[in-house]
């Protein structure tokens, strides 16, 4: 392999990745053949100037890759197998309207263009300084890997620090009132296993929240929408559709709210309590954006202190979608009865993540963390608005403090086929069809994530689009 490989090979990344790309780079390239010999570790230290424990893992990485076979007493040799290469699916093949495909294109990030995106760029979250902050700090005397499962409820460390942090919401809980979960959706999916029978009638959000509307659908709920105004949901069509339905159950998203990015006000709140005690409904209220939301926003769990509404909450959304790690917080019977859907489906959520997750807060990095984010959410924000503007997109009410906005498109186009259109050119858009609960058709629209809307791709797709109107 000689000198091909140089020091400077090196610079920008890790010395064991360096050595692992430049090797399977030679293969990829056919410069290296299946079956023959890779350099002995000590000519590859030398070639790379590294150590020979660099050399050694790197070639262990190699080998763990499938690229590379190790021969006992007779070295490192390029695999004689080389794995298949499926075509990837073409995003303009796909639907780019269900509830799947949106879902499916949240985690597999196919199209360049992510205006439609729920998560905000990698880099907000899980840059350098985040990924330092993740690795636990080992205190004396203190493990960091759970020694078992753990309590069923999770952590209790962190169920006491999540109780405290609550409290500062003005919502007063015990520990014991906290169950800890792999995030909202493990809470919502809980709650739905629990609460829901099949063929009844569940209150949503309208727009609302797509992963909820595919849940209930599973557990063969109706789904009854409510409608969403700028304020918080509409009142009057809660109470109507509550008598109508008798309806046990209305989901909603009070602060920030996906997808509109529009918060509850105190008044609408309040009421919304009252009606709640009218119809004998549970409030399952998801805040998935409440720690970089003022304490003192309004709270249907303040007014109520949990007694019909169920809290949720997580930390995806605010540290990393790669922390799996949410919570419920409810009154003692509907905790304890979730607990055991807990353990009878999932046995218990993971005590590592939830240590690192405790030690985060404690130490303050996590803190520090979301004084940037809030920064960033409030540029991000300001410039969408510009960018939408000039556009001549209109957003729905006044959104803040999460990640999205709510753009009402011109009469007369269909989004899902705006969709379809926009993923053939590499855009992934997130038409309003996916957000409506039931089967009738809403008014065109599409959510934008703030952190994409300036995106002069889109901006040219827009503008080409709008103009064939």
């Amino acid at each position: 392999m000689g000198t091909v490989y140089g020091p400077n090979r090196i610079n920008g990344r890790s010395r064991v990745e360096a050595i692992y790309e430049a090797i399977v780079g030679r293969i990829d390239r056919g410069l290296m053949r299946p079956g023959e010999r890779l350099p002995s570790i000590r000519a590859a230290a030398q070639t790379f100037g590294v150590s020979k424990n660099t050399t050694v893992e790197a070639y262990d990485r190699l080998v763990a890759a499938g690229r590379v076979e190790s021969r006992p007493g007779s070295g490192f040799y390029v695999s004689q197998h080389r794995p298949k290469r499926g075509e990837p699916p073409s995003p303009a093949s796909i639907e780019a309207v269900d509830i799947i495909w949106l879902l499916r294109e949240q985690l597999e990030k196919r199209y360049e263009v992510r205006i439609g995106d729920g998560r905000p760029p990698a880099a907000w979250m899980e840059g350098p300084e985040m990924a330092r902050a993740l690795r636990p700090v080992a205190r004396p005397g203190q493990r960091i890997l759970p020694e078992s499962y753990g309590p069923p409820a999770g952590l209790p460390a962190l169920r006491e620090r999540i109780a405290l942090t609550l409290a500062e919401r003005s919502i007063n809980v015990t520990p014991a009132q906290v169950l800890l979960t792999h995030g909202a959706n493990d809470a919502l999916d809980m709650i739905v296993r629990h609460f829901v029978e099949p063929g009844e009638t569940v209150l949503v959000d309208n727009p609302g929240y797509y992963p909820l509307f595919g849940k209930l659908h599973l557990a063969k709920a109706e789904l009854a929408g409510v409608r969403r105004n700028p304020d918080g949901p509409d009142l009057d069509e809660l109470a109507q559709r509550a008598a109508a339905t008798g309806a046990r159950l209305f989901f909603t998203q009070s602060l920030a709210q996906n997808p509109t990015g529009c918060s509850i006000t105190l008044p609408v709140a309040y009421r919304l309590m009252q009606i709640a005690d009218t119809h004998n409904l549970r409030i399952v209220d998801t805040d998935p954006f409440a720690d970089v939301l003022p304490a003192t926003s309004p709270r249907p769990a303040a007014l109520d202190q949990l007694d019909r509404v169920i809290y949720v909450g997580t930390f995806a959304k605010t540290l990393s979608a790669s922390l799996r790690c949410g919570y419920i917080a409810a009154d003692p019977d509907t905790v304890s009865a979730l607990a055991d859907v807990k353990m009878i489906t999932r046995t218990n959520s993971s005590g590592y993540i939830e240590q690192i997750v405790y030690d985060l807060i404690t130490s303050g990095r996590y803190r520090n963390h979301l004084k940037r984010l809030i920064d960033r959410i409030e540029v991000a924000t300001r410039t969408a608005h510009d960018s939408l503007s000039r556009l001549r997109l209109p957003v729905f009410g006044q959104p803040a403090g999460g990640f999205y906005m709510w753009c009402v498109l011109p009469s007369g186009i269909d989004d899902k086929e705006l969709s379809r259109t926009a993923a053939e050119h590499g855009i992934l858009l997130a038409p309003g069809a996916a957000f409506n609960p039931e089967a009738t058709a809403g008014p065109p629209a599409m959510r934008v994530n703030i952190a994409y809307a300036n995106d002069d791709r889109f901006a040219r797709f827009m503008r080409t689009i709008g103009a064939t109107f």
